[in-house]
């Protein structure tokens, strides 16, 4: 038997068949390394970056010490962003769909606090959340980790990088002594160390030596511009030759994200904001435009980026050049994903070049900056194409019962429209979204507006 395979794992036939339905068939490296030792219940320190499969690697352990009958928080998983957490939870509750009536809660912040406490007072098996929102929760007395048996820190570097640090040794300090503790970090800093000596239980180190080579199959360019005043015009040659119909854009500060998503606006593009001085209503409804087609382009930090879960992203543009060369591979990485091809797009000035030496060191690359008038000759800065999709939210969500067949079914059993003009559909505790076709946007708008779900109507807006 492969000892890549799931089906080497003492795991219950209930969970092989889950993996098997999610196509887990055969583990990642991160994950072949890391779960023998997390089901044999040692401590563990795992270097891994995202998207290497790290939260199954943590996920079905922690999983199968759940006693499912005690509504009592047995698990607890850090991350340093809202965006991550979300995107953990998810995959958790993908993991533990094999299991009976797991409750798994997301506490963070920039969302309202009273209903987190209304959740909690109804138990909990695993909590994911942000430091911050988990101090405050345990300031409160809404949240007991005193049953705690596994510990998380994911992303425990950046978590330091972003002043963490005293709020996670505060949460450890609150949880028993006998917890199994799980430490993943892309790199490994002495502050890393110096939490590692304190709060784990002789841990076992494990790492994955990933490839310096670039991706083969995300094609890279860089065009340079004079000045930094420059930038703004060439991305707009950049646009124009490409006409991506989805890209993230990466700048180095939340101003200039603000500054150019409003630019590309006046110039007749679908670009939105995404930075962390939004509120998490604000921010779920940028992601879910950009997510189901109903916006080209996203502005995007690397920490508001952080956790981002978009699935077939054809380019990639570094408007900043990042600080860090291993950011850059990060940031491209997010494009050629799942046997695709994607393109990566970096600009720089000329006070900038000298960062290109770092990229090449490691990624293991030779760059050849490209000529501006060769490469981007046929620009159509003229006209921009609509999104195919446009987004209408609902104001009930899972709180109200809502179900994505409540939409789909009233928006196709009496609406008219079939189920192939409906796109993705979002749920969130008080809202819903569904993007539909721009062609019968108008008609689904005023079908839903006159229309009973759940028994009830809600506001609809198209957003």
């Amino acid at each position: 038997m492969n000892d890549s395979a799931f089906t080497s794992l003492n795991l219950p036939a209930a969970q092989i068949q889950n993996l098997n339905d999610l196509g887990y068939t055969r583990m990642t490296p991160i994950q072949a390394q890391s779960l023998p030792l997390v089901l044999k219940g040692k401590d563990l320190i795992a270097k891994a970056k995202t998207g290497s499969g790290k939260t199954a690697a943590f996920g079905i352990g922690l999983l199968e010490k759940l006693n499912v009958r005690s509504f009592a928080c047995q698990a607890l998983v850090m991350c340093p962003t809202r965006e991550l957490a979300g995107q953990v939870a998810k995959e958790l509750r993908k993991l533990a769909r094999y299991q009976h009536n797991v409750k798994i809660l997301t506490l963070c912040g920039g969302m309202p606090i009273g209903p987190q406490i209304g959740s909690l007072a109804h138990g909990t098996h695993i909590v994911v959340g942000t430091p911050g929102r988990i101090q405050d929760h345990l300031r409160k007395g809404t949240l007991d980790l005193g049953r705690v048996n596994t510990v998380v820190l994911d992303e425990a570097d950046r978590m330091l990088d972003m002043g963490f640090a005293e709020s996670m040794e505060a949460i450890l300090q609150e949880t028993p002594a006998n917890r199994q503790t799980l430490l993943f970090s892309a790199t490994y800093p002495d502050t890393i160390q110096q939490i590692s000596s304190q709060y784990q239980n002789k841990p076992e180190m494990v790492e994955v030596v990933e490839s310096a080579q670039a991706p083969v199959n995300i094609s890279q360019k860089f065009f340079g511009a004079e000045r930094a005043s420059d930038k703004e015009g060439l991305l707009m040659q950049v646009l124009g030759h490409y006409q991506p119909e989805h890209a993230v854009i990466f700048c180095n500060t939340k101003q200039t994200c603000s500054d150019l998503a409003h630019t590309l606006k006046e110039q007749g593009y679908f670009a939105q904001a995404l930075h962390g001085d939004m509120d998490q209503r604000e921010r779920d409804q940028v992601l879910v435009k950009f997510s189901n087609r109903s916006t080209h382009l996203l502005l995007a930090t690397d920490v508001a980026a952080r956790g981002l879960d978009i699935d077939d992203l054809p380019m990639v543009i570094n408007y900043d050049l990042t600080r860090d060369s291993e950011v850059h591979v990060h940031r491209i990485g997010r494009t050629g994903r799942a046997g695709k091809s994607g393109i990566a797009i970096t600009l720089f000035t000329e006070k900038e070049r000298y960062k290109l030496a770092g990229i090449e060191e490691q990624m293991n690359i030779e760059i050849t900056v490209s000529d501006v008038e060769e490469e981007l000759f046929d620009g159509d800065l003229s006209g921009h194409r609509e999104p195919t999709m446009v987004t209408l939210s609902i104001d009930g969500g899972k709180k109200n019962k809502v179900r994505p067949g409540d939409l789909l079914g009233a928006l196709t059993n009496e609406g008219g429209i079939t189920g192939a003009q409906v796109g993705k559909i979002n749920i969130f505790d008080f809202t819903a979204y569904v993007a539909v076709e721009r062609s019968v946007a108008k008609h689904a708008l005023n079908h839903l507006m006159n229309s009973r779900i759940k028994g009830r109507k809600f506001k609809v807006r198209r957003v």
